[in-house]
């Protein structure tokens, strides 16, 4: 082409310019304002709706991500929803309206509230009727990031979830320069029943990562044809699949943060030298995150909303519904990537932190895929649990066989110093369970005085999913806590799947063996159960009651793997009829 000759335009580079600049327009318009890409967060920015009183519309929707459009539920128009900044003490109200034509619901997940206002459906309230408007109202007694979803059918995987940060009283013992609100989450295009009903038909049905014939023989040559033959026997008879790392997985999701998909890379702008606080929310629906900004260490500062001992590390791994703070300093006029990688690797959320819009970092690609090994099978016989010292013994459970339970865990061991699957050799460093020490002394340091356990089960060919082998509606009573009471709950994972398992209303003091740690448990309300492990948390019962205790993996819980925790006064309940 000559120096003076004009570039042509076509019809077709006019229509796709459009096409971009339409997306793009879509994209920006759905995002509130704290999620937008290129903002200048910092102390008074993450801009929020503030205050005590506010008004929520939940309606049907469309959102574009990475230029495709899908139908969505969103909260007053934004995906995710507009950031509730709170401060602790304050007292706050939320008139909530739903503008669809079905029943819907929020929960404020890891909020300590009456039970009448953590809303969920058939639990503590009715839910929210089309057209109604119900009003929650509540004290705040905590600090922290934490985040709030609907409880109603498959609602949260359409894009009905948002962040929360309370503003502590006293004088916040992090110290930073800039803040951002990172929310994790997972997108699907296909309607999530649809999705709900594949899993029924086939369980393995996103699996697009399954062994090959090559792997056989890779598996011969390393380990021998006895060995490999009698271990893929092994798998076949517990109907598994050692590549079953996740059940919905980058063959149908996009990977978001802050509602930008990877193309569409969300960025965090900052200057060099600031200490940057970013508040992780994993607010997907199925999704384990292995977060990793290379070439910057991460310190955690808090975990679940409540402080922890800094630790420094290099990536941590984030199970749905928890969050964790960390705080970055990048001192280089540098841009670096955000990697949130699926646990399974089948994809990944992305995003760059950087010191001016338009620099940008290499994007790592995906890593091997992880599988399953023995001790993900509880079968391996090195470890073992060892945590009940100077405890009751486990009060009886009716442990039900049936359909619904292939497979006990033989030989359940502790696995709260292990690394998670995938990250065994990563190069650098990973944290675990073990690494997080509560900042403060514990509140309640008194020793269990009874201990509850419970399994976690599944038959995964059929896709089911309980706790004792009976899911959610087959069970009438609740499980009892009692008012005042000290309970050491254990749980032990006799599926090869981890859960991140979730209690309404009260936290979990996670009970780790380190002696200097006994009265800073970490404590948390969400906890994710390896495969084959077995760990014990002590729950003070506070909060008269009932509470939803359910794994978050959404479809999980919506196959059945839920209870009612009901905290009565033990003097009544001994009273009541037979």
């Amino acid at each position: 082409m000559s120096r003076n000759k004009k570039p042509t335009i076509t019809r077709r580079k006019l229509l796709r310019s459009a096409s971009a600049m339409s997306a793009a327009f879509a994209l920006q318009s759905r995002l509130p304002a704290w999620a937008r890409s290129g903002n200048e967060a910092n102390l008074s920015g993450l801009k929020a709706l503030s205050g005590s009183t506010f008004d929520l519309n939940v309606a049907a929707s469309t959102s574009t991500i990475d230029g495709k459009t899908g139908r969505s539920i969103l909260v007053n128009g934004h995906l995710p929803a507009p950031l509730l900044r709170w401060r602790e003490g304050d007292n706050i109200t939320l008139r909530v309206t739903n503008q669809l034509q079905v029943d819907t619901s929020i929960h404020w997940h890891g909020i300590l509230l009456p039970f009448e206002m953590d809303g969920v459906p058939g639990v503590t309230y009715p839910g929210i009727k089309p057209g109604e408007t119900f009003t929650y109202q509540f004290p705040l007694i905590q600090a922290g990031t934490y985040w709030y979803h609907s409880h109603s059918g498959l609602q949260e995987q359409l894009g009905h979830y948002g962040p929360i940060v309370i503003e502590p009283k006293a004088a916040d013992p992090v110290a930073y320069d800039r803040e951002y609100v990172v929310v994790l989450s997972d997108w699907s295009f296909e309607n999530p029943h649809h999705v709900f009903a594949k899993l029924k038909k086939m369980s393995d049905n996103y699996n697009f990562q399954q062994r090959t014939l090559g792997d056989f023989f890779a598996e011969v040559k390393d380990q021998g044809l006895d060995s490999t033959l009698a271990e893929r026997m092994m798998w076949g008879g517990m109907r598994m699949n050692p590549t079953d790392i996740a059940d919905v997985t980058g063959a149908t999701y996009t990977y978001l943060i802050n509602g930008h998909g990877p193309a569409d890379n969300w960025t965090a702008l900052f200057a060099p030298g600031e200490r940057v606080r970013l508040r992780f929310i994993n607010a997907s629906a199925m999704s384990i995150f292995n977060v990793r900004i290379p070439g910057l260490p991460m310190t955690v500062v808090q975990a679940d909303g409540l402080n922890v001992a800094p630790v420094e590390t290099d990536e941590f791994q984030i199970g749905t519904a928890e969050t964790f703070d960390v705080l970055v300093q990048p001192t280089a006029k540098l841009a670096y990537t955000l990697v949130a990688e699926s646990n399974d690797r089948s994809g990944m959320a992305r995003a760059t932190l950087t010191p001016q819009l338009g620099l940008v970092a290499a994007v790592p690609k995906l890593r091997a895929r992880p599988t399953l090994t023995m001790k993900d099978m509880a079968m391996d016989h090195s470890s073992h649990a060892g945590m009940g010292h100077d405890m009751p013994s486990p009060q009886e459970h009716n442990h039900a066989q049936g359909p619904g339970v292939v497979g006990l865990a033989m030989n359940p061991s502790n696995r709260l110093a292990e690394r998670p699957a995938g990250l065994e050799d990563a190069p650098h460093r990973v944290l675990v369970y073990n690494d997080l020490k509560s900042l403060d002394h514990n509140p309640d340091t008194r020793k269990p005085e009874r201990e509850l356990e419970l399994h976690l089960t599944s038959n995964m060919e059929r896709y089911m999913w309980s706790f004792d082998g009976l899911k959610f509606s087959e069970v009438d009573e609740p499980i009892k806590f009692y008012k005042g009471e000290r309970l050491r709950l254990t749980l032990v994972n006799d599926t090869m799947m981890p859960h991140p398992i979730h209690l309404h209303g009260m936290f979990f003091d996670l009970v780790t063996p380190a002696k200097e740690s006994f009265h800073h448990k970490p404590r948390k309300h969400t906890i994710v159960v390896k495969p084959g492990e077995k760990l014990s948390v002590d729950i003070t019962a506070d909060a008269v009651g009932d509470w939803a205790f359910h794994c978050h993996l959404l479809y999980h819980m919506h196959a059945g793997m839920m209870r009612v925790v009901s905290v009565v006064d033990e003097k009544v309940d001994e009273q009541a009829p037979a």
